[in-house]
This record gives C-alpha cells, sequence and structure tokens, in this order.
C-alpha cells in the first residue's frame, strides 16, 4: 500500500531517548547503536572472500585499500548520518523529495540490485558455514537460510536496543574469533606494517580491490545509517542537533574502526596462513577452512572461522533487510508486509546461488562472492554523489551543510570511487568483447547497458549544478489534507474515524457524519506505520510523525469551523493492534473505516486491517468504500 506515514523504518523512529541524558557518557551510550548495525555490513563474507583472495594472492599489499576504504567509509556514513539527522529523512527520501522520478525510479533498481549482491553474500556464507560446521550440501545451506528472514521480525518486537545487543554479540563473536585466529598464525609485523603502504596494482589486484572497496562502503549501508540514526529522539534546535551529529560522528568512528579490525584480521591471517606459504591461489571461504588445520597446526582455528562466518552472515542479513524496506519505502513511497519484503530479497539472492552451485558446483561460490562485492562498488557512485549533493544544499541543510573542505574530501572519494570502477567496467567489457566469438551480441546488450548506465551517472553528478533540481521543497511522503465535502445525519453520540490523508478520507468522514450529525462527537484516528513506529511505539518522533499530526490538525480545523466537536487521536505500529485500542479506551460507539478494495493476493502483499479491527472491537463497524 501506499506508505502514508513518511517516517523512516517507523517501527523505531525516535524510540530512544537521547534528550533526557546529562552527562556525556550517558548521552554517549545512548546515541550508540546504529553504526554498528552498519558496521556488520563491513565484516559481511563478502568481505570475507575479497580479504582472503587479495591475502593468499597479493600478501600484505592491499592493507592499503582497505584503510583507504576505512576512511572512504567513515566520511560517507558521516554524511549519511548528517542528512538523516537534519531533514529527519533516509537517503532514499530526499533523493525522492528531490529528484526527478524517473531518475529515482532507476536508482531504486540500481540500490535493490546492490541489496540483492550483498544478500547474495550474506546467502552463500551463511550455507558455506553450516557446511563447515555441520557437513551440509551447500543447496541445502542456501534453503535453510530463508528462515534467516523471520529473525528480524522476532528482534523487531522486542525494541531497538535489543537488536542492537544481539548485534554486538555477533560483532564480538567475530571480533574474538579473529583474536584468536591471529594468535595462532604470528604474523611478520615488518611486512604488515608495510602493507598499509599503497602500492601500484596491477589488473588482477585492482579487481580484487574494488572489490574490497565495495565489500567495504557498501551503498546500501548508507540507505540504512541515514535511517537507523533517526531511532534517537533529540531535541531539534541548533544546539541538539550539532550535539547529534557530534556523538554518531564518535559512534561511527568507533564501529569502523572495529570493522577495519576484522577485515584487517582476515586479510593477514589469509597472508600469513597461505602467502608466506607458497598457497596463492586460496579463493574459496571452503580451502581456507580447510588448510587453516594443516598451515596452522591447531584444529580450533578452524572451527572458530567457521563460528564467525555463520555469525557474520547471520549480523549482515538483519541490516540487509532493513535496507531493503528503507528503500523500498523511500523510493517508491510503497510498504508491504514485513515479512514479505524480507522474503522477497531472499529469494532475490538465493536463485542465483541456486544456478552457480547446480550448474558449477560448489568450488564456483568464491568467485560468486567476489563478483558480488564488484556489482556492490559498480552501485557506489549513484548513491554516494545525490549523498554529497543533498549534504552540500545550504536551503535544505542550512547551517549543518558541510563545509567546504568535507565537499572536497567527499566529491574525491566520489572520483576514486567512479575512476575505479570505470576503469574496471572499460578493461572488462574490451575483454569480453575480444575473446567473444559473436562479440555483435555484446555489442547490442552490454555496450548500451553500460552507455546508460554513465549516462545517468553523469546527469546525477552533474545535473544539480546546472538545473533547479535540488530546489524543490522538502515534502513528508504523506499525502496532504484534501478538501473535504460534507453531508449530516444525526444517530450516535461519540464516533471515530480512521483517516489516512487520501481521497477515501472525505467519504469516510461524511458518512460519519450522516451518522452522528453536529451533536456528535468525532475521533479522527491516524496509524504510523514506520518501521520505526512498530518498534518505539509513541516514543518515535521523526518528520513523518509531525507531518502525521499537521494534517490532522488540519482536518479538525477545518471541521471545527463546520461547527463538528473533534478529538484527535494518533497510534502508532500495527493499525490491527492499534485502532482497536484506540477506539476501545476513547469509548466510541461507531467506527467508520474506508476500504481500499484489493482482495485476493493483494490481501496478501498489502495486508488486511478490516477483519481484524472488526473481531477487536464490540461497537459497529461501518466500512465505505
Amino acid at each position: 500500500m501506499k506508505h502514508t506515514s513518511g517516517k523512516s523504518l517507523e517501527e523505531v523512529h525516535g524510540s530512544i531517548d537521547t534528550a533526557s541524558k546529562t552527562s556525556f557518557w550517558k548521552k554517549l551510550f545512548a546515541f550508540i547503536g546504529p553504526a554498528y548495525l552498519v558496521s556488520v555490513g563491513y565484516m559481511d563474507p563478502g568481505n570475507w572472500a575479497t580479504d582472503i583472495a587479495g591475502g593468499s594472492k597479493f600478501g600484505y599489499q592491499l592493507l592499503w585499500v582497505l584503510l583507504m576504504s576505512n576512511l572512504m567509509a567513515l566520511v560517507l556514513q558521516s554524511l549519511s548520518a548528517r542528512l538523516g539527522l537534519v531533514r529527519g529523512m533516509d537517503l532514499a527520501q530526499a533523493s525522492r523529495a528531490t529528484y526527478h522520478p524517473v531518475i529515482n525510479f532507476f536508482n531504486w533498481l540500481l540500490a535493490e540490485i546492490a541489496i540483492a549482491a550483498c544478500d547474495l553474500a550474506e546467502v552463500i556464507g551463511m550455507a558455506i558455514g553450516l557446511q563447515l560446521l555441520f557437513g551440509l550440501p551447500l543447496l541445502i545451506g542456501v534453503s535453510i537460510t530463508v528462515a534467516d528472514t523471520i529473525l528480524l521480525l522476532v528482534l523487531q518486537r522486542y525494541g531497538m536496543r535489543k537488536m542492537e545487543a544481539f548485534i554486538l554479540v555477533l560483532v564480538a563473536t567475530i571480533g574474538l574469533a579473529f583474536i584468536a585466529e591471529l594468535i595462532f598464525a604470528k604474523p611478520d609485523g615488518v611486512e604488515l606494517v608495510k602493507g598499509f603502504i599503497p602500492s601500484p596494482l596491477n589488473e588482477d589486484a585492482l579487481y580484487i580491490a574494488i572489490g574490497i572497496i565495495g565489500a567495504t562502503v557498501m551503498p546500501h549501508n548508507l540507505y540504512l545509517h541515514s535511517s537507523l540514526v533517526q531511532t534517537r529522539k533529540i531535541e531539534r534546535t541548533s544546539k541538539g542537533i550539532w550535539e547529534a551529529i557530534k556523538f554518531n560522528f564518535i559512534d561511527t568512528a568507533i564501529a569502523l574502526n572495529l570493522a577495519l579490525f576484522v577485515n584487517a584480521a582476515i586479510l593477514i591471517l589469509a597472508a600469513a596462513a597461505f602467502f608466506t606459504n607458497g598457497l596463492n591461489e586460496v579463493s574459496e571461504i571452503q580451502d581456507a577452512h580447510k588448510l587453516l588445520n594443516d598451515v596452522l597446526g591447531t584444529k580450533f582455528a578452524p572451527a572458530l572461522f567457521a563460528i564467525a562466518l555463520i555469525a557474520s552472515g547471520q549480523s549482515s542479513t538483519l541490516t540487509g533487510t532493513l535496507s531493503g524496506q528503507i528503500v523500498m519505502e523511500g523510493y517508491l513511497n510503497l510498504r508491504i508486509q514485513p515479512w514479505l519484503r524480507r522474503l522477497i530479497t531472499r529469494l532475490i539472492a538465493i536463485i542465483p546461488a541456486f544456478i552457480v552451485i547446480y550448474l558449477f558446483g560448489e568450488g564456483a561460490t568464491g568467485q560468486l562472492l567476489i563478483f558480488s562485492q564488484v556489482v556492490l562498488s559498480l552501485q557506489l557512485g549513484f548513491a554516494v554523489i545525490p549523498l554529497i549533493h543533498l549534504t552540500s544544499n545550504k536551503k535544505q541543510m542550512g547551517e549543518f551543510a558541510i563545509k567546504l573542505w568535507v565537499k572536497i574530501l567527499a566529491w574525491v572519494i566520489a572520483l576514486i570511487i567512479v575512476s575505479l570502477n570505470a576503469k574496471l567496467v572499460i578493461e572488462k567489457v574490451a575483454e569480453w568483447i575480444n575473446n567473444s566469438q559473436n562479440p555483435g551480441i555484446l555489442y547490442m546488450t552490454v555496450v548500451p547497458l553500460v552507455i546508460a548506465a554513465g549516462l545517468l551517472l553523469l546527469y546525477i553528478t552533474f545535473g544539480p549544478l546546472v538545473k533547479k533540481t535540488m530546489q524543490k521543497e522538502s515534502k513528508a511522503p504523506d499525502g496532504s489534507p484534501l478538501d473535504l465535502k460534507i453531508s449530516e445525519a444525526k444517530k450516535y453520540k461519540r464516533i471515530g474515524v480512521t483517516v489516512d490523508f487520501s481521497n477515501s478520507d472525505s467519504k469516510a468522514i461524511s458518512h460519519a457524519i450522516t451518522q452522528g450529525g453536529k451533536e456528535a462527537e468525532y475521533v479522527l484516528i491516524h496509524i504510523v506505520e514506520t518501521a520505526g513506529a512498530h518498534l518505539m511505539d509513541s516514543e518515535v518522533d521523526d518528520l513523518e510523525t509531525a507531518s502525521d499530526k499537521l494534517n490532522l490538525e488540519k482536518y479538525k480545523s477545518d471541521l471545527s469551523s463546520r461547527g463538528y466537536t473533534i478529538e484527535l487521536k494518533l497510534g502508532f505500529g500495527n493499525p490491527k493492534k492499534s485502532i482497536p485500542e484506540i477506539v476501545n479506551r476513547c469509548n466510541c460507539d461507531l467506527l467508520v473505516m474506508g476500504a481500499h478494495g484489493h482482495r485476493g493476493f493483494k490481501d496478501i502483499i498489502l495486508g488486511t486491517t478490516l477483519e481484524t479491527v472488526r473481531h477487536n472491537i464490540s461497537i459497529p463497524l461501518l466500512i465505505v468504500k
């Protein structure tokens, strides 16, 4: 259904209070969390694949690429957090409010591809971890990962803090496992330090390096972070927002440095265990697991490796599915049932994994993992460049727009990412054409797609500089209150009416007034359904909630001027639960609801509310079509 609330992750929006904390450490603790959920994406199985391949083939040489990628991520994630804190919108919502619908559609499509590529890495990583620990065939392991989609739904029921705590336990498991692995591996300290010094990259190293960048600076994490920071309720003053920006930067810096440690540990482990022993072609996670016992001489190393891999895949799955919800709601203004959204994301990832494993065998998973990370890197420019434009816009960001030196640094990062990707794409397409027996097919398919992507990136980059692309008013994703057409009759004394700021409101309110006239009292009910509202209930505090309150007040003003007595009730979370609670609490003697008119398959996708509400109230229900 249409996403009418406008809040990003409404279930948890504004659910954690920071304004009441007085000391520095209490405030810091209140803000800590979002970056840790983001950071798990920086240590997912895709990172493992690129780090193992890089370490085994090039030793410590690519450590500087990891460090550079981490610094890039720190800058870009801090911009993402700033956007969410200042605008009260996530990156997808802000882009939809800014760019042309056609541009937004393609940006959404590319974001979904990136999320699917990321989820593909999680699926394969989890399946490999299950195989290494329990001996399950990969195809069975891939099938089991469908059940992962349920875990996030369960965790959301317990609130944002408990979800963050669960993720931190998984991250700690990964970190402790690799501390032990490094003790076993005994890396060469001198060569390790040299690895942080930039060095030239050949074609093979460039491919791995771009995979590392894509696995580290993940595009979907930019969407996720701009939403997660809104789970903190902050003072909407200049001082309060600057304070939130500061504490979120600290949170980001700590979390991403922990992620850097994990990634560096994987690469160092591969360099120490494989490269120094002449095992230069270890790109499969399974091979790395098998060789650890032989090379390091301890049976604990392989077990710790497998446990960390499962923790990595599970934690990344949670954040990947949240990103999918944010992107779909933000770009398309569309919300479907959370379980279905997660299932779709997972199936999109499972299908290519099934096909590759079935056709090419289990040995092809390593290359598929690296390819998935290269896909992430190729999509980065389409998320990074709008983020820079949005956070640079003084009209929208005001005093919180990024400073000139930050803007220059961000554009340099974008230039590095886009240039490396362009070089890789040109080289690969040229290689495919030269090796193809029928290059005409490539000229008709791959080449036009590459050109189209390049033109889209050029428009996203330069369009705002030559047009007023970025000057549109920022609006909440809600509908606007419409002129009401009222007819009168008298019957009930206290009537509840659900509204969603759509064309059905006039009909629902008109039918309610025909039942009670001016002698009755009317309770206008609207439910905020974002992810934040589901988790944080009435504590949520975001742009959508503020917009919904304003819209309700406009309806009240309109109806009060006509002589009607109006009361407003704003609920949060699941309307099937919230509407009956409000109706019963307000002692209404009639409830009027508008029906969207969908049936069958649409009920599965969009969900049903009327039937559940009808069974949970003891008063008449008038359904208006």
